[in-house]
């Protein structure tokens, strides 16, 4: 059954206008960043970071500008939209982050299981880590009955919000340990920003939040990875001893909010093949855009 979403509500021209200028500002605002800053991976450091965080941003904005004109979109469109967001992020967690991480701890002077197992502490503090944010912010939902969005589509909202951080840290982590593969990982995470974005707003619209503000809140959950991108870079950067540690870390994170959130999600409607599909193509891209920008 291929049920399509409900059209979305309308929003008033005199409540509209603060929530547009808003996402107008966010776009500019990484608009600046992206253009303004020069696209220099041997620099690494801040620099880079902020501007693959801004992308990333960008990407997330621009993707929920649609919903602003469109009135529905099939179920399992979205559906495969997030599946193609949660095949990139495998791939990038595999390729961009644990198979660097290992790199960089064997340069270190550690012993292939001992690589191994620094990595795989990295990645399970990292998911230890997003799980318990996960439950302090996400799992203590508010009365769907008191509120205009349902409980259940705010958790979901806040666990895309949540699972950006760690993709802005992979971002962040890979320019200022001067990954030769760091631009590509910042393209690929923001290739699949932009259905994220749009699934975000869809979610709020097609369940009575006006237009401009489903699409503003798409457009916020993507500043989470700028903000987490900069603090990443700028700890890698302090000591070369971190990285592998921060690498680590992020795959374990993007790896629990993959399982945790986003394919959970993406079959919830009963299009699980639609949904592996994307998952599979995403993978593969995700794939070779890692290769070819590496």
């Amino acid at each position: 059954m291929n049920r399509v979403l409900q059209p979305f509500a309308h929003t008033r021209t005199q409540t509209a206008w603060p929530y547009l200028l808003a996402v107008a500002a966010i776009i500019v605002a990484a608009v600046w960043c992206v253009v303004g800053i020069p696209s220099n991976p041997a620099e690494g450091g801040i620099r880079q970071s902020l501007r693959g965080g801004a992308l990333c941003a960008l990407a997330t904005a621009l993707g929920a500008l649609p919903v602003l004109v469109v009135r529905a979109i099939p179920q399992r469109v979205s559906d495969g939209l997030l599946g193609f967001g949660a095949g990139v992020m495998l791939a990038a967690t595999a390729f961009s982050l644990v198979l660097p991480g290992l790199e960089a701890a064997s340069g270190a002077g550690y012993s292939p299981w001992g690589a191994a197992a620094l990595v795989s502490g990295g990645v399970l503090l990292g998911a230890g880590v997003l799980l318990l944010m996960d439950r302090v912010l996400v799992d203590d939902p508010l009365d769907a009955q008191r509120h205009l969005v349902p409980s259940r589509v705010m958790l979901f909202v806040l666990a895309i919000v949540l699972h950006n951080i760690p993709e802005g840290m992979a971002v962040g982590v890979s320019a200022g340990g001067r990954l030769s593969g760091a631009e590509g990982l910042a393209m690929g995470i923001a290739l699949q920003d932009v259905p994220e974005g749009l699934v975000v707003a869809l979610v709020l619209a097609t369940a009575g939040m006006a237009r401009s503000k489903a699409v503003f809140i798409g457009a916020l959950s993507g500043v989470a990875e700028p903000l987490a991108a900069v603090p990443s870079a700028w700890a890698v950067g302090l000591s070369s001893v971190l990285l592998p540690w921060g690498l680590a870390f992020a795959a374990g994170a993007m790896l629990i909010a993959v399982g945790h959130s986003v394919i959970p999600e993406s079959n919830r409607h009963g299009h699980g093949a639609i949904a592996s599909w994307g998952l599979a193509i995403g993978f593969c891209l995700m794939m070779s855009l890692d290769t070819a920008l590496g």
